[in-house]
């Protein structure tokens, strides 16, 4: 059906990234736990767009301007590019993800690289689970795939692992224009801040561009790179 005269049409760069990724990905309980696992699978069954083979530029800068420190948790890891970043610079490096099929070749390349890095299939809602606290913890398109309950959720688990005086640094789609959103949940930055109200010092959110492997989207993505403190 074609859109209605006054309903704009998305952008080939919305359409791209739609194609490529699966719907909703989380839902509640036991039953949804075993859904995102299965659906994360699904995501590296082939190369997703995102997987470019080497860092966001974004998170490239935060390691160039020596941001990064102590130990880092790189949350929703896929292959790993953002958790060997930190390790090539000797820091303590953990990478999370439930894709089996991503985790894997992450390890094989820390291996093949001679870095140390460590890799664990981990639900990012549940990092208190890890008993663990980390200096700075990367997010890259992780935090835009959750709503409503799940992203409190998801903020809450942030808060259990991230250490007092801690950095959060996450990159996002941007709505700047806005654009339909389709399945692609693109964010404002009022409701970055609104999620993270409480327990959270917010240092900026900056207009950047997302690589990604689409045909379509040679140019990038608009994005927000946000870096938060924790309190």
């Amino acid at each position: 059906m074609a859109p209605l005269a006054d309903e704009p049409t998305p952008d080939p760069e919305v359409r791209s990234i739609d194609a490529a990724l699966p719907g909703p990905h989380h839902t509640p309980g036991r039953q949804g736990a075993a859904d995102a696992a299965f659906r994360h699978e699904e995501l590296y069954a082939s190369p997703p767009p995102w997987d470019i083979g080497r860092p966001q530029p974004a998170f490239l800068a935060l390691a160039d301007a020596g941001l990064l420190h102590g130990r880092i948790l790189d949350v929703g890891c896929g292959t790993g590019e953002h958790t060997l970043m930190a390790a090539r610079l000797g820091l303590e490096a953990t990478g999370i993800d439930l894709a089996v099929n991503a985790l894997d070749p992450a390890a094989k390349k820390a291996e093949e690289c001679g870095l140390t890095a460590r890799f664990l299939r981990h639900d990012a809602r549940r990092l208190a689970d890890l008993g663990e606290q980390f200096d700075v913890v990367l997010d890259s398109l992780v935090f835009h795939g959750f709503r409503g309950q799940e992203r409190a959720a998801y903020v809450e688990s942030l808060r259990a692992a991230v250490k007092p005086g801690g950095r959060y640094f996450m990159l996002c789609f941007r709505d700047e224009p806005p654009t339909p959103s389709g399945r692609v949940h693109r964010l404002t930055p009022h409701e970055i801040r609104t999620a993270f109200a409480d327990a959270w010092q917010i240092d900026a959110i900056e207009p950047i561009t997302i690589h990604s492997a689409l045909p379509a989207c040679t140019d990038g993505i608009r994005g927000w790179r946000t870096a938060l403190t924790r309190n």
